[in-house]
């Protein structure tokens, strides 16, 4: 099988997958995304699709990661893993789904807006 590649976003990080064959090797720019990802919480976000599927030592996995945090690019990398295990076996996508892994996460930060001092919040009001 030739590398499979998808592309996982969330919020403004961009996660770029290359999914081959091999032992379960995950590297994340260059290195071992259990380097990568510190805390255990986000290499288990980053794994949720691969052990869903009992296919955590069959492919090995290069990632580009770009952008966001490490809690949005774990997010982002757990899509791109997702939609190119899809790609590989229809037949998963109904697991996924019912998981909640298929599903991109629309919310972004909304923008700052002139006049206030964050996006939604006014400045203190006091009639004198």
């Amino acid at each position: 099988m030739e590398a499979i590649n998808a592309i996982g976003r969330r919020k403004a990080a961009v996660a770029r997958i290359f999914l081959s064959d091999g032992k379960g090797k995950i590297t994340v720019n260059g290195r071992d995304y259990k380097e990568y990802f510190g805390a255990e919480t986000l290499q288990y976000v980053v794994t949720q699709p691969l052990v869903l599927l009992n296919a955590a030592d069959k492919y090995d996995i290069v990632v580009n990661l770009d952008g966001g945090g490490v809690k949005g690019q774990a997010e982002a990398l757990r899509l791109g893993i997702t939609r190119a295990l899809i790609k590989i076996d229809e037949e998963s996508k109904k697991a996924l789904k019912a998981n909640g892994f298929v599903t991109r996460d629309p919310r972004e930060v909304e923008r700052k807006k002139p006049g206030r001092p964050k996006a939604r919040k006014r400045f203190q009001f006091s009639k004198r």
